[in-house]
């Protein structure tokens, strides 16, 4: 009997890697590429010892500790070493978000739109279709590790030998295979797939703030978070296969739990009870935008959550990062830059770049959801009623744009808050407040490239994504690399000014405005011109 439950697994596994035939190999090759470019940038940043102790200098910071994680190896900083320190908690977190797409898309996405119920009405097991996209996920990872650690093994540099490769590709590997199981059981526990993506989000931000928190104050709370438990591999310099060993029987159990949570729910419905509507709607709901905010408020609420944590943990490290500066000369000699601004100052925009950045996911996915509603059929029965096609467009842009507001502003006003308790100066809130909103431009043009393909190339809307990828490795490792001036200016993140110790640019902000209304015009055009599906 048990058997039947996994029928027909074999051929949803062929069925589900022939949909995504595409995107895996797109996913596994840019993994395998970023770890590559980064080693090989590191080879000809950082050629000596002395150049290398330096930078790790550079990395003996609370700030550093909270962004990337504990440090290791700095007492000979090989280019494994910084490779692992400096890149493994950040791409962890991008196969994470991998993971966690795919699950949703082959799970509660296709039950969603019907597909898993045409599935089940063939012979195929009640567990078959939940099985099949688990045991292709354990396989995208497993080899997603081998790819990455033959890949940096095969450029020969002295401290990437193949063992200590295999346990830098194996973490990533398994951080993947945790957040696949976290997303299988958010799918079990929520009716719909914007709520399961809100939910597995959830859990990797608290995730990597629960880390950022305890690596600074507290070790003993790190150890919640998964995220920790891969870093602890110290790849390239003690290479631990337990901490792999740990997230990988952990990821084991949330699958497990997923396929019993699956076996004994009805089809569509979720653990988590959708509450009662109301009998009548509100005036609200008697517009467009009322509607778009309807739908998107659950998620404007975790993310704007998540941004409140992240600046509370970006705040409450400012008071150790005062007293780390003023007793390293070193640091005071790489990070000071201008005169008459504080060691604080001078980190600010750094901590404020990462948080636009962050805060732009859910700028674009308020903006990108009305390409989800397209491609749902939901679209076609709004516009057929007294509603044009610039109204609604123009709704999504509003709902994007008060996104940005939103979380330009929740994360410095906590930061400078919780900063404030701990420093032994304070700095206006208004301080950091400008420092983050000054990245609104650069957030809105990022609107404008979205609007621009949702207009002519719907079909491609996922770049925005690759753009948003590539400004945040120009923003976050731009004075790492140190890419030329034209690099950082491909992005619209390198034109804004690093307030407070830079002056600010009227000029540059109001060219950043009228290239995103331009951008917004022409994909509105294009948007009113094209077909609705296609």
């Amino acid at each position: 009997m048990k058997r039947h439950l996994f029928e027909g697994t074999a051929t949803l596994i062929l069925f589900i890697l022939r949909r995504d035939r595409l995107r895996l190999p797109i996913w596994l090759i840019s993994f395998a590429a970023v770890s590559v470019i980064v080693s090989l940038a590191f080879v000809g940043l950082y050629q000596t010892d002395a150049e290398r102790q330096a930078m790790a200098e550079t990395m003996r910071n609370p700030a550093m500790t909270a962004m990337v994680g504990p440090g290791y190896g700095f007492n000979d900083y090989t280019i494994g070493a910084m490779t692992a320190h400096e890149m493994l908690l950040m791409t962890a977190i991008v196969v994470g978000l991998m993971n966690i797409l795919l699950v949703i898309r082959h799970t509660r996405t296709d039950e969603e739109d019907g597909r898993i119920e045409m599935i089940r009405s063939l012979p195929v097991g009640r567990l078959s279709n939940l099985l099949s996209i688990l045991l292709v996920l354990i396989g995208v990872n497993v080899v997603l590790a081998l790819l990455t650690a033959v890949s940096l093994t095969m450029l020969g540099i002295e401290s990437m030998g193949f063992e200590a490769s295999l346990v830098y590709g194996s973490a990533l590997g398994a951080s993947g295979l945790i957040f696949a199981g976290v997303a299988a059981v958010c799918a079990q526990l929520s009716s719909n797939a914007r709520t399961t993506l809100g939910l597995s989000f959830v859990v990797l931000l608290l995730a990597y703030i629960i880390r950022a928190i305890g690596d600074v104050t507290n070790e003993t709370l790190s150890w919640l978070s998964p995220l920790n438990w891969i870093l602890r591999t110290e790849a390239y310099v003690n290479n631990y296969w337990w901490p792999i060993g740990l997230t990988v029987i952990v990821a084991l159990l949330l699958m497990g739990l997923a396929l019993y949570l699956n076996s004994i729910r009805d089809l569509g419905s979720g653990f988590l009870a959708s509450r009662t509507g109301k009998e009548g709607a509100s005036k609200l709901l008697l517009s467009s935008f009322g509607l778009v905010f309807r739908l998107q408020r659950t998620g404007l609420l975790v993310w704007g959550l998540g941004l409140l944590l992240i600046g509370i943990s970006y705040g409450s490290i400012l008071g150790d990062l005062e007293s780390f500066f003023n007793e390293i000369d070193i640091m005071q000699q790489m990070i000071v830059q201008t005169t008459g601004s504080s060691l604080i100052e001078q980190f600010i925009p750094i901590l404020m770049a990462v948080m636009a950045i962050i805060g732009s996911i859910p700028v674009l996915m308020a903006i990108l959801k009305l390409k989800t509603e397209e491609k749902n059929d939901r679209l076609e029965h709004i516009l057929s009623r007294a509603v044009s096609r610039n109204h609604i467009m123009t709704s999504y842009l509003a709902m994007a744009i008060l996104t940005a507001v939103v979380m330009l502003s929740i994360a410095p006003v906590s930061m400078g808050l919780v900063g404030n308790l701990v420093m032994a100066e304070n700095l206006s809130l208004a301080m950091f407040y400008s420092s983050a909103m000054v990245y609104f431009p650069a957030v809105l043009v990022m609107v404008g490239v979205a609007s621009l393909l949702l207009g002519w190339a719907p079909k491609w809307t996922s770049v925005v994504w690759l753009y948003l990828l590539f400004s945040f490795i120009v923003v976050y490792m731009g004075n790492l690399f140190r890419f030329p001036d034209w690099v950082e200016k491909l992005t619209p993140y390198g034109h804004v000014p690093q307030l407070p110790i830079e002056e600010m640019d009227y000029l540059t902000a109001a060219i950043l405005i009228l290239v995103a209304i331009g951008f917004i015009v022409i994909g509105m055009i294009g948007f009113n011109r094209r077909d609705i599906g296609k």
